[in-house]
């Protein structure tokens, strides 16, 4: 006991916390080493001598002899031994001091680069004007955040007799038959070259700079591309960041404003009833769930619809837009999630939120409801009323009365100014580290690298999760550190337990130096594939099209493992024309699910929310009208509470807490956290509860008075 209470006293002095900061221990380091040095003195059978002498002086009360701040040098002994960067911990920290990007990249900071940025709201003409010059110019690279985006300048420019390459992580396209470069490039911003020099490039959606996974990529595009003219194109909020970061490489911003091209009009009153779509309106819905239940009741009314939402392949998405927007085709109305925001040239006339509510995941991995930012309500409700096409203007209004208010007050927001600029450590960064660190997992490493890293205000370090988490899953398997680093970069979602598994064998046979050949691949996923009959087959061919891409992202870093890209490619092409089958077919597939899922059984769908339950319990809702449970009404009672507290980011900053702190503990949030609940069915059963309670049906509270009153009667008879 004696012993306990002196190291504990130990380690909540003050000095040998400062002792242990001096000696590279912060404070999560120094109470890891803490909780180790303390179980190695109490469970140990073999303390040293010298230590188990000043234990004693301590314990006895030799106040000459002994004091706890002697503990300091065997307790940093111990931590050199538990984390051997201490002993190097100069050098690791100027390893990860980050606090200079420009310097990374001394080709571009060798040329006196001209910064212009193109900033407007959506369909303001800014990216038109910006690649205009890409396409005068004798040399360019266009850098965009989709595929789609790249897709699209690569068939623009090459469509305008100017020779453009295609780059992506997946594929490499060249406009000359011999496979010579051409002198320009449309990439994904991730692919962008630093040391290939160019008269102009184009970089698209710079406020993505802020993004927390991905904003590294358009800091290194910013920094390092290596052109003589940079047009920068995105909105207003990135101005003030490009021009600090620009300010530090000595090179000048010019700007130029934008107005939008057509009018944008937020209506004053809800679409309320799907009775009211007219052709040109786009559905907006934040989960798969609410796509599916939408286009079964669209259908329902006899009308056309097509589908868009993020894990669709890219091929599917340009078929569903070209479908929608094809005025000799029935199809007159979409329904899509926010995938809509970016990469596609739709003809809408009037965009309808669904919610005004979207499904996140915070930094601990759990998913939380929030209100959608002013940034992402602009950039969906800006889709409307494209220039150039049939509608002249644009309209924006939500489905459901109550959500109108809050709409109209996230639109009138500014968009907040983008504070700081990703980064990412390099692989030469983490070898350097593994040089230090030969024992330490590449997890390890990265852990180590961003406690240790130092930025500046102007930037931040990307979260790695996802890098994590790969290379957790694939620690056990011998690979070489960089194989392992490109491993752990592929993108995948690691939400899809195939995908997942699949990198899993990918690297397991790689690290055996077995070459994965297209046989294999077809055995794996069990190519040839149908036609999809059930939401949850349409769901698993999504996941082996992810499988198709993670293949040809792997098979241009390791050609000799991965050789068969060609035939992949081909097989990704028919699996693409099988996907856009089924979504044709979505309501049929949907009416499939709920026949094939018995009672009591879920469905799960890989993104968002689990399908069959929630479809059961709107069927339960529906079908028992009237005659809904207490636990029903009483989660409808929580969801009114709920919808009046939502958040409102701009007037009621506070309220936005509140409403976090009274939805972790609501049985309404929380079901909707585990898709057990859609927001639809939630104002169905706040009605059909406010309903009852008007007519007596079900008052909760003349129940509670019966059993107030038995209880007084049960009190006069005692």
């Amino acid at each position: 006991g004696e012993v306990l209470k002196n190291l504990n006293k130990f380690y909540k002095r003050k000095e040998i916390q400062r002792l242990g900061a001096e000696n590279g221990l912060d404070a999560r380091l120094f109470h890891q080493a803490f909780i180790s040095f303390r179980k190695y003195i109490m469970e140990s059978s073999s303390v040293s001598a010298d230590l188990h002498i000043i234990l004693n002086d301590i314990c006895c009360g030799f106040v000459l002899l002994g004091h706890v701040d002697d503990l300091f040098p065997f307790f940093l002994r111990h931590a050199k031994q538990i984390f051997p960067m201490l002993d190097c911990m100069d050098d690791l920290r100027k390893i990860s001091d980050l606090r200079l990007p420009p310097n990374w990249y001394p080709d571009a900071r060798a040329i006196q680069r001209k910064i212009i940025f193109h900033a407007g709201p959506t369909n303001s003409g800014k990216t038109y004007h910006a690649i205009q010059r890409f396409l005068s110019a004798k040399s360019g690279i266009y850098c965009g955040p989709l595929k789609l985006l790249a897709h699209e300048i690569f068939q623009k420019s090459n469509d305008a007799n100017v020779p453009c390459d295609l780059v992506t992580g997946e594929e490499r396209v060249f406009a000359n038959e011999d496979s010579r470069q051409a002198p320009h490039v449309a990439c994904t911003i991730e692919m962008c070259s630093t040391n290939t020099p160019y008269e102009v490039a184009v970089i698209d959606e710079i406020q993505m700079i802020r993004d927390p996974a991905r904003g590294w990529a358009w800091t290194r595009a910013l920094l390092g591309l290596c052109a003589e003219e940079i047009h920068v194109c995105g909105e207003p909020a990135a101005i003030d960041l490009v021009t600090e970061l620009m300010y530090t490489t000595g090179e000048e911003v010019e700007v130029r404003n934008y107005e939008r091209l057509t009018p944008l009009t937020v209506l004053d009153y809800a679409l309320e009833s799907l009775d009211n779509l007219r052709a040109g309106d786009c559905i907006v819905c934040f989960s798969k769930n609410d796509i599916y239940s939408v286009s079964r009741q669209i259908e329902a009314r006899g009308l056309e619809c097509a589908v868009i939402y993020g894990s669709l392949p890219p091929g599917t998405k340009l078929e569903q837009a070209k479908k929608f927007n094809d005025p000799d085709d029935p199809c007159k109305i979409l329904v899509a999630t926010d995938a809509i925001g970016m990469g596609l040239n739709l003809c809408i006339r009037r965009i309808i939120f669904n919610s005004i509510v979207k499904p996140t995941v915070n930094e601990k991995g759990e998913k939380e409801i929030d209100s959608i930012t002013t940034s992402q309500a602009l950039q969906i409700a800006g889709r409307a009323g494209r220039f150039g096409s049939s509608f002249k203007q644009g309209e924006v209004t939500t489905m459901h009365r109550d959500d109108l208010a809050q709409l109209k007050d996230i639109l009138s927001q500014a968009v907040p100014p983008v504070q700081a600029a990703g980064l990412h450590p390099t692989p030469e960064q983490i070898e350097m580290f593994a040089y230090h660190l030969p024992d330490a997992t590449l997890s390890n490493l990265i852990d180590i690298f961003v406690s240790l890293s130092q930025v500046d205000g102007m930037y931040f370090v990307c979260n790695i999760d996802d890098f994590k988490f790969l290379a957790d899953m694939i620690q056990h398997i011998p690979l070489n550190l960089r194989s392992r680093y490109v491993f752990c970069t592929a993108p995948l979602n690691r939400k899809e337990p195939f995908v997942c598994t699949t990198l899993l064998k990918f690297a397991r046979q790689f690290s055996r130096n077995e070459p994965l050949t297209f046989d294999w691949l077809c055995r794996h996923t069990k190519w040839p594939l149908a036609a999809p009959k059930t939401i949850k087959e349409l769901v698993h061919l999504e996941a082996v099209h992810d499988v198709f891409d993670l293949y040809l992202w792997l098979s241009y870093r390791f050609m000799d493992m991965f050789p068969d890209a060609v035939l992949v490619r081909d097989i990704q092409k028919k699996l693409d024309d099988i996907i856009q089958i089924g979504v044709c077919n979505i309501t049929k597939l949907i009416r499939a699910s709920q026949s094939a899922a018995a009672p009591g059984t879920a469905e799960v769908v890989s993104e968002d929310f689990p399908l069959s339950r929630t479809q059961r319990d709107a069927r339960v809702a529906s079908d028992r009208h009237g005659a809904a449970s207490t636990e029903a009404l009483s989660i409808a009672v929580e969801a009114a509470g709920l919808r009046r507290a939502k958040m409102r980011p701009s007037r009621l900053g506070g309220r936005q807490e509140d409403l976090k702190s009274y939805g972790r503990g609501s049985l309404a949030n929380r079901l909707l956290r585990e898709g057990l609940l859609t927001q639809e069915m939630l104002r169905q059963l706040e009605s059909e509860w406010q309903d009852q309670h008007r007519n007596g049906r079900y008052g909760l509270g003349s129940k509670r008075d019966d059993q107030h009153s038995s209880k007084e009667t049960r009190k006069k008879r005692k």
